[in-house]
């Protein structure tokens, strides 16, 4: 389940709710409290036997009052988020505000934000908040790629973020995957709105690196049908492989090329 529309899925043990569907609302118990949130997944009753050990309990399904109350909360947490990001501004803060969220019984409140900057001083700010809330609060940082889920939004391709829309957990993403799929190393064209190198780049990089498996390298010579020459790319999930002749390109499948030994 998740808490925040677009935020990380949780798993929680739902074995006293045999009934409960995906999208339903349920209230359970966190280190933070009580928190209100949405089943996005469920498992089979066997391998959820297996993972709810140590997993909090579903305390009981979510009201028609509790989601009145959650969307109270809601509209408490945006003049909330307006309030801090005056405040922040005024006091010079070099952060971007993500979200203001409270529990959902209202004991606290917790803001989340990101910042290039490695050391801040923040407790004027959680001073001055404290005193306008009257509830504990806690500031708290987030890296840019969370940031970005937060946000939502369109990435380059013109569909929503993938982070936003389906992505549970963050994978490592390194510029050696652009490099074998042959994608353009332009910062513009690999660098998501995050700052950081796109996700999908390790969508199909397994794929490359087996379809690679079966390729010469480039710069290797080669003995293909139409003569000898030098690899200049590959094309791995076509099974081609692009040879500079003397005085042609030609594109040639993989089975057909042989390497000349040194």
């Amino acid at each position: 389940m998740r808490f925040h529309p677009t935020g990380k899925l949780y798993d929680f043990d739902a074995c006293n709710f045999p009934d409960l569907r995906d999208g339903d609302f349920v209230v359970v118990e966190t280190a933070r409290g009580q928190q209100l949130g949405q089943v996005i997944r469920l498992r089979s009753a066997s391998s959820e036997r297996k993972a709810g050990k140590g997993l909090k309990p579903v305390v009981r399904l979510a009201t028609g009052a509790d989601m009145i109350r959650r969307q109270r909360w809601r509209d408490l947490e945006q003049q909330a988020l307006t309030f801090v990001r005056q405040v922040s501004r005024r006091m010079g803060l070099p952060i971007k505000l993500a979200l203001a969220e409270y529990a959902f019984d209202g004991s606290h409140l917790t803001v989340l934000y990101t910042s290039e900057e490695k050391k801040l001083d923040l407790e004027p700010l959680k001073g001055e908040l404290q005193e306008v809330f009257d509830v504990p609060v806690e500031i708290r940082r987030i890296g840019p790629r969370d940031f970005a889920r937060l946000m939502g939004g369109y990435g380059a391709c013109g569909e929503p973020r993938c982070c936003a829309r389906f992505m549970s957990e963050f994978v490592p993403v390194a510029i050696k995957m652009a490099k074998l799929q042959g994608v353009s190393l332009n910062p513009a064209d690999i660098t998501g709105m995050c700052g950081r190198l796109r996700c999908c780049l390790a969508y199909e990089y397994e794929l490359y690196q087996e379809a690679c498996k079966l390729m010469p390298r480039r710069k290797k010579r080669v003995q293909t049908p139409y003569g000898k020459g030098k690899v200049i790319d590959l094309l791995p999930l076509k099974g081609v492989v692009v040879v500079q002749l003397e005085d042609d390109r030609v594109e040639v499948p993989v089975e057909e090329v042989e390497l000349i030994s040194s």
